[in-house]
């Protein structure tokens, strides 16, 4: 069942990076940040409410916020900073790299997430899993020739190394994740809440230094409608996540691989709505990527 949820969860991950794509093309990428975690967090608000009100009936629904202890806090304001960290970089890379580069990119998360999950979770994979891996790393270096030809050189591009400094950012919190869900016994909206809770506050505070007191950058900033919805779809691919990693069965490294089939959504519909050149040539590592992640379905 945990399988089948993670993929879920890369459904409207694919569909959350197309509208994240629009959201931040030729915008201020910190407002647009913000806009969209005060989103997802007005999504889960009514959830917290109703969890004060009538405990008994959002227990009875699945939905309860419980009352967690200051130390279980201060775990989730350490994801909180991870992850701010982390979109505050992938945000900017999006804006000025196309997004089947990024992507791909970013499918190189599971790599980080795997040798992790071997070390503090003593995660056991196979043979095909191997295979696996590595295939899809390779299959991102092949994004790296194809990036040369769109005028992107991946030594030299600042973006690029503030793509994979997200992805490895990224990769870290997934590993944290696990720890929240199956060691602080923590029910996914209990830590989706007060994780968009404190990344909003995160947020604000950087904002208040760096876009609030500027005039011309606030103006700059064009408010778009998938803006909340960006927010809306991530909370939604997370809740399957996390629903998936209550499943003591659960291995973060196959998760986190199966959640990379998003890419499927971002570079066959976003090159085509986004108008991105060598769609055709990127379906080589496109297809490197999948296979991976298929080899490490089927072990």
């Amino acid at each position: 069942m945990w399988m089948y949820l993670g993929l879920l969860s890369a459904l409207f991950l694919g569909l959350h990076n197309l509208c994240k794509k629009h959201a931040v093309q030729g915008n201020e990428v910190f407002p647009v940040l913000l806009g969209t975690t005060i989103a997802g967090f007005m999504l889960l608000l009514p959830f917290y409410i109703g969890s004060l009100t009538s405990p008994e009936y959002m227990q009875k629904i699945g939905f309860y916020v419980a009352n967690i202890s200051w130390k279980v806090h201060g775990f989730i304001v350490i994801k909180s900073m991870i992850m701010a960290s982390s979109w505050l970089l992938a945000y900017q890379a999006l804006k000025h790299l196309p997004i089947t580069i990024v992507t791909p990119i970013r499918s190189a998360g599971p790599f980080f997430t795997f040798i992790g999950a071997i070390f503090l979770y003593q995660e056991s994979p196979n043979f095909l899993q191997w295979i696996g891996f590595f295939l899809i790393i390779f299959s991102v270096l092949l994004y790296s020739r194809v990036g040369k030809k769109e005028g992107i050189n991946f030594k030299k591009n600042k973006w690029i190394f503030a793509i994979i400094g997200a992805t490895f950012l990224g990769a870290s919190s997934g590993l944290y994740d696990k720890f929240l869900i199956q060691y602080q016994d923590l029910a996914p909206q209990t830590l989706q809440f007060w994780f968009c809770w404190y990344t909003v506050l995160i947020l604000l505070v950087i904002l208040s230094i760096t876009w609030f007191p500027n005039k011309e950058k606030r103006k700059a900033f064009k408010w778009r409608w998938t803006i909340p919805l960006v927010g809306v779809l991530l909370q939604t691919a997370d809740y399957f996540y996390f629903k998936a990693l209550q499943d003591p069965e659960a291995l973060i490294m196959l998760l986190s691989a199966i959640k990379r089939s998003q890419i499927l959504i971002a570079v066959l519909i976003g090159g085509i709505v986004f108008k991105e050149k060598n769609k055709r040539k990127k379906l080589v590592p496109l297809i490197g990527i999948m296979l991976g992640v298929a080899l490490i379905l089927y072990s």
